[in-house]
Parts: structure tokens; sequence; C-alpha cells
């Protein structure tokens, strides 16, 4: 993050931009200021003058005085191609599907200007500022999720990015969705008027992929740590082993996921009396079952897979994905694939696996919770109270239930989209990535773990307070007192609906289950 203003910025001047800062301007509402050093400008105008003198030239350059895709072999004139460009948004135009979320459309917007940015698009300022005054006046194109292959890179998603800057199409502001042109006039906004490349630029990447997938980075992160935590409740709650996360066990397999999570849960499982006196001694329960005893073994490939993925998806974003592009140096016209997205589709593919089997593994726990059998003495269903009346409460049967339904969902979702490669527009396309299939995926896999580890923490939470002596561990005693903020122990039934939506924003927004 730089300084700019006097207000914190991220200055875009075609250096590098981290995860993390994309994040504060997708979510936080951190200004994007376009730089106006000499030495950016200069580089920006260099490739911007050596287009022009290509078209002048008559070289051939791909989707500026050619057709585009297999129609490359048609040649436009100067004049013509000096006014090309507006209609393939028109004919991209066929998204469906509900839209994009407005952080992860934000981020994909902030992702083309960093590409655009790199300095070998050709592309102007007046396209770069107008992307950044969308994102500091809260303007955020209404981007239908399906329709790319990912490769040309997001051809049709970006094409209604590309559109709304130009006054067209639909955006979402001030929490309303309305016409694009109306969102300008209140904001003082004017249409930005396109030069030659600028619409293949905007549209001929794959930073719509990589907008969702920061975005599941950041998700990811948070539910890593929520898991930990649950786990830890669990652990208590059963009344499980301490010893199954020492660290002698982790250094006989360094992974550095398995040894972070069980640092982790060993921390937290920290207690004021010797941990064997809250753990069974009957002779079953020499070891707890592989849900509890390798969560760090589970959640660990998470937190490994994470490093590497987030390493991938931070050179993607910084990476100029365009084509075609501009040799600094001697102006030559490269022709490339730098649009393919086979590093998003292969670590998103990867994130989703890891992600579904933590949500396997939470629901699992939960199981044990529930069930007499296994819980090590508590009711059945984490029933509260004893009914006295003509029925029976149920406790926590249905959210066992509904945990397995979304473990089961998240699983069945872990099949790699790239796998699905089709040849498209008349065999030229003929290898594509699936990497934006693979990043809505991941989202939705991330969503269904949150709302798994929702069940998991409430019901670990539950179980604890029947348990009575939490108090004997001083972290998780706080983070049962934060859970029942938000979902009060449960002693009557009712309707839990809401409490696993607000649980779902505590582990998305809130720093309740940060380790």
């Amino acid at each position: 993050m730089k300084r700019a203003g006097g207000k914190n910025a991220v200055v875009i001047d075609g250096s590098h931009v981290s995860l993390n800062d994309i994040v504060g301007v997708v979510r936080d509402g951190v200004q994007v200021k376009i730089s106006e050093s000499s030495r950016f400008v200069q580089r920006m105008e260099k490739t911007r003058k050596m287009l022009m003198k290509a078209m002048r030239d008559g070289v051939a350059v791909y989707g500026v005085n050619t057709g585009y895709g297999r129609s490359c072999g048609r040649r436009i004139s100067m004049d013509i191609a000096l006014k090309n460009g507006m209609n393939i948004f028109r004919f991209h135009g066929c998204g469906t599907g509900e839209p994009i979320g407005i952080e992860e459309t934000r981020a994909a917007m902030l992702c083309r200007i960093i590409c655009l940015a790199r300095g070998y698009s050709g592309v102007s300022m007046a396209l770069l500022r107008q992307m950044a005054d969308f994102l500091n006046k809260g303007i955020t194109p209404v981007v239908p999720c399906e329709g790319s292959v990912g490769a040309s890179g997001d051809l049709t998603p970006m094409s209604y990015i590309g559109a709304c800057l130009a006054g067209e199409r639909e955006v979402f502001y001030q929490g309303e969705r309305m016409p694009t042109s109306r969102a300008m006039k209140k904001t003082g906004l004017k249409p930005h008027e396109y030069l030659p490349k600028e619409p293949l630029s905007m549209i001929n990447g794959t930073t719509t992929m990589t907008g969702i997938a920061v975005m599941n980075i950041e998700r990811a992160q948070r539910l890593l740590s929520a898991a930990i935590y649950a786990t830890a409740l669990s652990v208590h709650a059963v009344k499980g082993n301490a010893h199954h996360y020492h660290p002698v066990i982790s250094e006989a397999k360094p992974f550095a996921g398995q040894i972070f999570v069980a640092e982790k849960i060993s921390h937290l499982l920290k207690a004021k009396i010797s941990p064997r006196q809250l753990e069974d001694d009957s002779l079953e329960a020499l070891q707890d079952p592989y849900s509890l005893r390798c969560a760090p073994q589970v959640i660990g490939v998470l937190y490994d897979a994470l490093s590497w993925i987030k390493n991938w998806v931070e050179i993607e974003a910084n990476s100029s994905n365009d084509n075609p592009i501009f040799d600094p140096a001697t102006g030559q016209v490269l022709m490339g694939g730098n649009f393919y997205g086979g590093h998003i589709a292969f670590a998103m593919d990867g994130l989703k696996a890891a992600l579904a089997s933590v949500a396997d593994m939470c629901d699992r726990q939960v199981m044990l919770l529930v069930h007499p059998s296994f819980n090590r003495g508590l009711p059945g269903d984490l029933v509260g109270i004893i009914d006295k009346s003509n029925g029976l409460y149920h406790g926590f049967k249905a959210m066992s239930l509904a945990s397995s339904a979304l473990a089961a969902e998240a699983l069945k979702l872990t099949m790699p989209a790239a796998s699905f490669s089709r040849s498209t527009e008349s065999h030229n396309q003929d290898k594509v990535s699936m990497g934006t299939i693979a990043a809505r995926d991941a989202e939705r896999v991330c969503t269904l773990t949150e709302r798994a580890l929702s069940i998991h923490l409430m019901a670990a939470a539950q179980a604890c307070h029947l348990r009575k002596n939490i108090n004997t561990r001083p972290l998780l005693s706080k983070v049962v007192r934060e859970i029942g903020l938000i979902s009060p122990p449960l002693a009557e039934d009712r309707p839990l609906d809401k409490d696993i939506e607000k649980m779902c924003a505590a582990i998305r927004y809130s720093d309740f289950f940060r380790v």
C-alpha cells in the first residue's frame, strides 16, 4: 500500500500489487490512483505509439486491423480500424446466469487495470483512469457469471465491464441496479471513448477468473482459521486427546501446514488444569476418530495448498495477459496465448478439493458431537433440555442433516473443471482452460464450506455449553462466548437458519476466528 494524496491508496504504476492490496480496494474501499510519474506515463505512451505506427505501416495487428478469432485472415482498412472496437462488446453480450458478486467484479476490474498498466498493451491512460473512477466511486458493472471458457480469456464477462465503461448496460450503485448512464450522471463521469485495440484489450485476458480467485483465497484463509477453532472446540466437547497434536508428531512429518495447524489446536487447548482431567480415560478412547486426530493432516493440506495457490494467483494478477502485446524494446507485435487461464484453473481446482475435504472433516466432527455412541456422555443431538410435555426436542438433529448435505455438495464439485476443455470458435480456440468455471466452482465450495463450518462451530459451542467445563480452557471459553453472541445456546428448539447466515458473516468478515 502506498501513500497518495494524504490517504491510503493503491498506486498503479506498472509495479507489483499484492493480493492484500487488491482485497483492500475491493472490500475496504481503499482508493485506486493511477500514477502520473513520467516514467510510467512514457512507458504507456511508448507502446501506444508503437500500435499506431504498426497500423500506419500496414502491419497486421490481430483484432485491430484484422477480424477476430477464426476471422483473423480478414484485413481492415485504416479508416475502419480507427473506429473498430465497440462491436466486440455487443456480440459478446451473451452472458447468462446470476451476476458475479460485487466484490469479485471489483477485483476483476482492478486486475485488468494492473494488467494493462504493465505497459505491453498499447492502451491509453484514460482507460485506466476510467476503471479507477468506477472503483473509487463504487460503480460495479453487472456481469453474468456464465459464458466463459477461460481462453481467449474471459471474453464474455469482460465485455460487460468494457461496455459499462462506455456508458452502456447496467451497474450496481449505492445498493441499486440501474442503467450505467444513470450511475454516471449521478457521479459526474463521462463515457470512455475507446481508441484502437482498447476494446480487445479489455476482454482478451484472465481477469474475471483472477478476480474471483483473489477473493476465494481471502475466504479460504478465513475458513482455515475457523476450522482450527471448530476442531479445538470439538476436541474439548468430546473429551478428546490433546496429545494427538504433540509437536513431535509433526516434526516426524514436517509439512508446514500440519505443523501450523497442530500448533494452533494445541495452543487453543491450553488448560488451567492437567489435560488428562479433561480427557476420556476409557480404554477405547486411547485414540480419537480420524476427523479429530488427523485434523492437522486434513486442514494442513489447505494451508500448504494456499501457499502456492496464492503465489500463482498473485503472478497472474500482475501479468500482462493481453493479446496481442508489443515488445517495448523493438515495437514488434507479439501474438501469443497469455490469455490462457491454465494456472488459475489448476489453482482453483486444487483449492476447491482442499476446501471440500475440510468441509467433509467438519461434517464428520458434527456427527461425533451429536451421536450418543461417540460423544462420550453428551445428550443425543445435543438437546439442551428434556421436554417433559408430550413431544420431544430434537436439538441439532436437523443441523447435522444440513451439514451432511453441504459437505456432500462441496465434495461433488471437486471434479476438476480443467478436465472439461472443449474445442470452440470453429476449432480456433481448440484447447481452453475452463479457468473461470474452476474459479466459480471454488467460490461455491467456499460458500458451502462456510455454511458447514458455521453449523460445526454452533454445534461445538453447544456441546461445550452442555459439558459445563469450558472455563478450564480460557481461549476456548472466550470463543464460545463470542459464538453465543451470534447464536445463543440452544435450549428449546428454534429455527437456526438465520443463525447460520450470521455465523457465515462472522467467519467471512470478522476477526473472531483469526489464528
